[in-house]
């Protein structure tokens, strides 16, 4: 189910809060956050977030063409390491 457009998009108060304060001080700073499922806004443009992949945070500039994406998108939490080299199955 999809969220009502009155309540506008989900974004984690603590994220904000931390941007908005940075624009007023016109400081840069890494933004650390676990909220993969907030939604960017056009205030974080500019920022960098670290987004919390399961392992570690990884550190993402934010621009203006993701806004209105998730935070957690451009954060892979799974490392593809090929296919196995021993593999017969599909070569018949």
């Amino acid at each position: 189910m999809a969220r009502p457009v009155g309540k506008g998009p989900f974004v984690a108060n603590h994220s904000v809060r931390k941007v908005g304060n940075l624009n007023v001080r016109r400081e840069k700073e890494i933004i650390i956050t676990r909220s993969r499922a907030s939604a960017i806004v056009p205030i974080m443009i500019g920022h960098t977030i670290a987004i919390y992949n399961g392992q570690e945070h990884l550190p993402i500039y934010i621009t203006d063409r993701m806004v209105g994406h998730k935070l957690g998108e451009s954060v892979p939490t799974r490392i593809f390491r090929g296919h196995a080299k021993s593999d017969k199955k599909s070569r018949r």
